[in-house]
């Protein structure tokens, strides 16, 4: 509400309609709009920052990811190849189990929360 009344008082300044000479209005700056995001710590694994759900049979440099995140996390022992085969499987169903989260040996939002919070906690590993 102040904004709006010192726009309001330096429209009718600069128009002379406040009594006296008129004057230049004082110039308005507008706001910063731009979002400013902080930045945490390097991540310990830097194959991706990409998060989709993953399965056996997924593959990629997001499954070098979790592969990573799970041998940081808990000490898997993962081959760090992109391959989501059964060890891969093996290894989040023992991560969920660890961090008492929904058990289906898949990678979905919560998994990747808890894995890449673990996997970059300095206490690590944990299981």
């Amino acid at each position: 509400m102040r904004r709006a009344h010192a726009v309001t008082a330096a429209v009718l300044l600069s128009a002379g309609l406040l009594g006296g000479p008129a004057v230049a209005a004082p110039q308005v700056i507008p706001e910063r709009t731009e979002r400013v995001v902080a930045q945490g710590p390097d991540d310990i694994c830097d194959y991706t920052n990409r998060r989709p759900n993953l399965q056996q049979g997924s593959s990629g440099a997001v499954v070098q990811q979790a592969q990573c995140y799970l041998n940081e996390a808990v000490g898997a022992e993962l081959d760090v190849d992109g391959d989501f085969g059964r060890l891969t499987r093996s290894a989040v169903t023992a991560f969920q189990q660890c961090a008492e989260i929904v058990v289906d040996g898949r990678i979905g939002a919560q998994t990747w929360s808890f894995l890449s919070f673990w996997a970059n906690d300095p206490g690590r590993p944990f299981c």
